[in-house]
């Protein structure tokens, strides 16, 4: 059977191949004293609050299971508009808001509405995979330019004007970052903006992590900056509806037909169970529970990344957001005898029953020495984590 050039192009993703490793191990420890703790996978411990749930419910129940047009149901996208009035003060008007099948979709919706075979979009490295497989998927090409930690490993608008070439066609940004829980300053992100305008290029910016800012300097919306600025976001982060797989799209109000027409055809619309729930994420009494659990995210952020510096799991820059540590694995693996993250996931996957997600997955820019860790578990999980990293540090000193 002949495979696409498409379809090849496109890499495994290690961090689900990590996760199938861990999986089987985890079955064999499952009744031990240690069993697995899943420190790997960027997903909410939480599940949909308890308004969410009966409102998918009650939807089932009255029948309200039919398609919806193309672009989400009228009433979500007013609530979507009104939350971004609301929270980030910025008018963001429904007929601008297009509701997908999770932010994959908006990506996919995006990238085929702007992209022309030859295209190259820039991405910071290291960002996360399946964005600059989207890219790929269109037909573009993925420019990885590489940050520091200076740049709180994320793009500049010197580095963008330095790497645009004729073949550029825009930047595809995320703030937060995935794998990195770091945002780009507001003031930078307008200078992006700027450089990317001047050139007619696009700005394209997975916002999937916004609501889990912890910093009032960073957590705002790209939106403000002007009509031009293409968001993508979701509910499965803030939200806590990973597998309900709703997002959304907002975009310039000409581009709205046109990814309308690509829906139509490619997905229809996106789940009409999830949308009737989700109209119940914006009530009084979600909303507070969302923000509990943003307080919670937060203090384990706060706790862990000490510890894991402490242990010699650098991380040189905290994430203002998402719930994410990418730390530098070098010295500890050099306690183990070992050379580089992907090893390290393994050893510690063995030797402490901790699944962690190497670097592979997000880059070539020195990605090869860091892990991602996740502090999306409880904090109890995050406590046992550190114990056994730190006595797994002490057998290897001995």
């Amino acid at each position: 059977m002949r495979i696409s050039t498409r379809a090849q192009r496109i890499e495994p993703f290690y961090v689900m191949e990590v996760a199938k490793a861990a999986g089987a191990l985890a079955r064999e420890v499952a009744h031990t004293d240690r069993p697995m703790i899943f420190l790997n996978i960027g997903e909410p411990d939480f599940t949909a609050p308890p308004l969410v749930q009966e409102a998918a419910a009650r939807a089932v129940r009255a029948g309200a299971t039919q398609y919806t047009q193309a672009t989400g149901l009228d009433h979500l996208r007013e609530r979507i508009s009104a939350w971004y009035r609301q929270r980030f003060n910025v008018d963001v008007p429904a007929r601008r808001i297009v509701v997908t099948a999770g932010a994959s979709a908006a990506l996919q919706l995006a990238c085929l509405a702007l992209i022309e075979s030859g295209d190259e979009i820039l991405m910071p490295d290291p960002s996360y995979p399946c964005n600059r497989h989207f890219v790929s998927a269109a037909d573009g090409k993925a420019v990885l330019v590489p940050t520091t930690a200076e740049e709180r490993f994320q793009l500049t608008a010197a580095k963008v004007e330095a790497a645009w070439t004729d073949k550029t066609r825009g930047v595809l940004l995320a703030s937060p970052s995935n794998p990195t829980g770091t945002s780009i300053a507001p003031d930078e992100l307008r200078r992006i903006h700027e450089v990317v305008s001047q050139r007619g290029g696009i700005t394209l910016i997975d916002e999937i992590y916004l609501g889990l800012s912890y910093d009032d300097a960073f957590g705002q919306t790209a939106l403000a900056i002007d009509d031009n600025v293409i968001s993508i976001n979701s509910f499965s982060k803030y939200f806590n509806m990973t597998g309900w797989r709703l997002g959304w799209l907002v975009v310039p109000e000409a581009l709205v037909p046109v990814v309308e027409r690509l829906a139509q055809n490619l997905f229809i619309c996106a789940s009409t169970v999830s949308q009737y729930a989700a109209l119940a994420c914006f009530e009084a009494e979600s909303i507070a529970e969302y923000e509990r659990r943003r307080a919670e995210f937060k203090a384990r952020r706060d706790w862990f990344i000490p510890q894991l510096n402490a242990l010699g799991l650098s991380v040189p820059v905290m994430p203002d957001g998402a719930f994410y540590a990418w730390a530098d694995c070098t010295a500890f693996a050099d306690k183990l005898g070992i050379s580089g993250s992907w090893d390290f996931a393994f050893e510690t996957m063995k030797r402490a029953h901790v699944a962690v997600t190497p670097g592979r997955d997000f880059g070539t820019a020195e990605t090869g020495k860091f892990i991602r860790f996740s502090t999306a578990s409880s904090m109890a999980h995050l406590q046992e984590a550190i114990e056994r990293l730190r006595a797994m540090a002490e057998t290897a000193a001995s």
